[in-house]
């Protein structure tokens, strides 16, 4: 079974491969990319690990990349941004939420060097050639991760091993930030489509790398009576604590099998490698970066580990890579608001939604988003504008 798991996802990296094979000389290319924190964290890791695969693929030496950790959401990310530049940097990246206008207003001072920022907002709008965003279509790892969640709850259930009445999930999230709500939410919808009677619970905790408060929420959520737990923040806080509790876990951006054996199950991640490799060659070329950026299954942006099949439920790798084919060939939609009772707010489907894609000081929405059945998540722009409030999740708190 993992076999077969493996046979799907190397044939989309192969289509990465394909699609991001170098086309241009990169001696004129030089690469600095700004770390929010550094290798202890499991988001900032999976950057790292991008870039030395990028290097690998396009032939870049240890020369031509310069990578700044521990870089705070602070005016420091602009004056790293500057040194990157003073040391011959052509393209600056930046991988945190945060850094983003202090980015912008380092593109508006260096004209002749292109600046891309992981999951921001801002780049349609401020319309800088040299200025842009890039996400990838996460929601969809996440649903699939999320059938194994469900396909583990089913198990549990047969076995007459739930805590409660009804199989429940609980969550660990940073904010109450679109990314986050898109991330939890289609995790949630994934596991539905497997488990009809799924409710979850999240917990957040104010940060996206916090240690005690992610391992804090964990706890308090499976004392709770969750059955698995979930996250969207970026430390071992929350693994660590299934582990000791003996409760099922998907993590996130990377399997922690060699640290939970017991409980690991999957995880999904963005592989950063294909966006490093197009933004270099471009440069190189001296061809356009794309303003907003989306990575897709197909690229090979968004992947999932091996499954822990130690743990999971018997058909599980199936189920995925069935359902991989289908939302590769549009048969699946994460955000469905056609079928009955899938998306339901305030036990009324779906109909219409203005989100805010526009971003502006007040987060004004501007943009109907649901059509042709579906919520449109990351197709007017990269970065997640789902912030909806679905029914079937308890949010424990909104303070963030």
């Amino acid at each position: 079974m993992k076999k077969l798991f493996a046979l799907v996802l190397a044939l989309a990296l192969c289509l990465s491969a394909f699609s991001f094979t170098a086309v241009a000389e990169m001696e004129d290319v030089k690469l600095g990319v700004i770390l929010l924190h550094d290798e202890d964290s499991t988001y900032d890791l999976n950057f790292i690990n991008g870039v030395y695969e990028a290097m690998a693929i396009l032939g870049l030496s240890e020369d031509q990349v310069i990578m700044k950790r521990n870089i705070p959401e602070t005016n420091e990310c602009y004056e790293a941004a500057l040194d990157l530049v003073d040391e011959g940097c052509t393209i600056v990246f930046a991988n945190s939420f945060g850094h983003e206008s202090f980015l912008l207003q380092a593109a508006r001072e260096c004209e002749d060097v292109q600046f891309c920022h992981a999951t921001g907002t801002m780049a349609h709008t401020a319309g800088l050639p040299n200025f842009h965003n890039a996400f990838a279509a996460i929601y969809e790892g996440r649903y699939l991760a999320g059938i194994a969640a469900g396909m583990k709850l089913n198990e549990l259930k047969a076995a007459g091993l739930l805590k409660g009445e009804v199989p429940m999930m609980g969550y660990v999230g940073a904010f109450t930030y679109a990314e986050v709500i898109s991330g939890y939410t289609s995790f949630y919808l994934g596991a539905k489509s497997v488990c009809p009677d799924v409710v979850m619970k999240v917990q957040f905790t104010g940060s996206w790398y916090d240690e005690m408060e992610e391992r804090s929420a964990a706890t308090a959520l499976i004392n709770a009576g969750c059955d698995l737990i979930s996250q969207h923040a970026d430390s071992m806080g929350a693994p660590t604590a299934c582990e000791n509790a003996g409760i099922p876990n998907v993590s996130y951006n990377g399997s922690t099998v060699a640290s939970c054996p017991n409980t690991f199950i999957v995880s999904s991640r963005i592989n950063w490698a294909p966006y490093f490799v197009y933004i270099c060659n471009q440069v190189a070329a001296g061809e356009a970066i794309a303003t907003d950026w989306t990575g897709t299954i197909a690229t090979g942006s968004v992947v999932l580990t091996d499954v822990n099949t130690a743990v999971a439920a018997p058909g599980t790798v199936e189920a995925i890579a069935e359902t991989m084919t289908a939302l590769q060939n549009g048969e699946i939609k994460v955000f469905d608001t056609a079928a009955d009772a899938f998306i339901t707010v305030g036990g009324e489907k779906l109909v219409s939604y203005i989100a805010d894609v526009d971003t502006d000081e007040l987060y004004t929405p501007d943009t109907e988003v649901v059509a042709d059945g579906y919520f449109h998540e990351s197709e007017f722009r990269s970065a997640p504008y789902f912030d909806v409030r679905i029914d079937g999740i308890e949010l424990i708190n909104q303070m963030y």
